[in-house]
């Protein structure tokens, strides 16, 4: 096999050392394409480290004596270990590159919801139903009446029920078959990220709109694919949202998404009164519009964006007290106030007075749809504000709904 002549390990490994054990250390996939932990000595891993594609297992065994001194390790060594690392997926091989190529993205956030499809549709409905929850929704919709909802994407425990109210909306509000995602983007660098891949989840896989994205790519230019694998497969911001519209249209309403994730925009809350925007912000802005107009059918979009994240969790060396947590639940409510206005300027200007303190991851996508928009009308649907009961962090969410004036 020509790819064990000169192996190389993948990319998007991590190695930690295993507590209390200085000489332990265990591998682990940050795409979360595998789920394997593969605890290795400090031998072991000085080996991985250098299988960059440029040896041969006799030229590593002979660069590896220095470090031993001048023991030889025995090629099955490297035959086991190596097989070890392919079994883990962990080896850039024929496994790994079939994983990288599928054209379904698998799901990465199985723990947060139930693998099991009755089970996660059962899991969904408590969440309507739950005593903060909106109630089960009622008759679907005839016309297209609403153009965005906000939505969280906090793990399900702990805010299911605030999902619940944005999906309500969308399943009585709007006849939409096409539902672009805007979400927060925790792992790239990168400002935009693409993916084509269908989403899979328990309830089935959903294909993304090609036709879209080609708009969207001939109109903002190159470069929405350049870090897809990290920007999109350990990613839960858009496919905690995929979830619930699975459950909420099911097989008789076939749907389509586009899923664009948003990395960070620190760079546009420096100066408080500042209106400049990025020329690749401005220019994404402009794509998505076009875009938009040009689908010739409803579109709704699904801004998928968390509030603030404050705690010592987060490195705020206060804690949490009371007033701290009312300070911050007030400032949120300046940010859905602005929001309700279409105001995504008065949206940034709250954020960029307090130099993001609190962390508002749904920033980014927030603000870019309430500019693809234009101007709207929102509503506050629900608001919460999670505290760790040992007082480590609270993150706060909310959901809400949107409709473009005149629309």
């Amino acid at each position: 096999m020509q790819y064990l002549e000169k192996p190389r390990v993948r990319p998007y490994l991590v190695a930690d050392q295993v507590r209390g054990e200085p000489a332990s250390f265990e591998i682990s996939d940050l795409l979360r394409l595998s789920p394997a932990v593969m605890r290795v000595s400090a031998v072991d891993l000085e080996i991985v480290k250098r299988l960059d594609g440029t040896q041969s297992i006799p030229e590593l065994s002979a660069s590896l004596q220095p470090l031993l001194g001048g023991v030889t390790i025995a090629p099955d060594y490297f035959t086991q270990l190596l097989g070890m690392l392919e079994e883990c997926l962990f080896l850039d091989a024929p496994n790994w590159q079939a994983a990288i190529d599928n054209p379904v993205r698998p799901p990465s956030c199985i723990g947060c919801y139930d693998a099991d499809p009755k089970n996660l549709t059962e899991q969904i409905e408590s969440y309507y139903l739950h005593q903060d929850g909106p109630g089960i929704p009622r008759a679907r919709a005839t016309d297209h009446r609403i153009d965005a909802v906000l939505a969280p994407h906090i793990d399900y425990a702990r805010g299911g029920w605030n999902f619940a109210h944005a999906f309500r909306q969308v399943y009585e509000n709007t006849t939409a078959r096409l539902f672009v995602i805007v979400a927060t983007s925790h792992y790239s660098p990168k400002r935009f990220t693409l993916t084509r891949k269908s989403f899979r989840t328990p309830l089935g896989d959903v294909a993304v709109d090609g036709a879209f994205c080609d708009r969207l790519e001939q109109a903002y230019g190159p470069g929405l694919y350049d870090d897809e694998l990290r920007a999109h497969f350990p990613e839960h911001s858009v496919e905690l949202e995929v979830v619930f519209l699975q459950h909420l249209l099911g097989p008789d309403r076939p749907f389509r998404i586009v899923p664009l994730v948003v990395g960070a925009m620190d760079d546009m809350l420096q100066e408080p009164n500042s209106t400049s925007v990025p020329d690749d912000v401005a220019r994404m802005v402009q794509a998505l519009r076009q875009a938009r107009q040009a689908a010739g059918e409803p579109v709704c979009f699904i801004i998928s964006g968390d509030l603030a994240h404050i705690g010592p969790k987060f490195g705020d060396k206060a804690g949490l007290p009371d007033a701290f947590l009312a300070h911050s639940r007030d400032q949120d409510m300046q940010l859905m106030a602005a929001a309700a206005n279409g105001s995504a300027q008065g949206y940034r200007q709250i954020l960029a007075g307090e130099k993001d303190a609190r962390r508002i991851c749904g920033f980014p996508p927030t603000w870019l749809t309430l500019q693809v928009l234009g101007p709207c009308a929102g509503k506050l649907l629900r608001y919460d504000q999670h505290v760790h009961p040992k007082g480590r962090e609270s993150v706060s969410f909310a959901s809400m709904v949107f409709q473009a004036r005149g629309g």
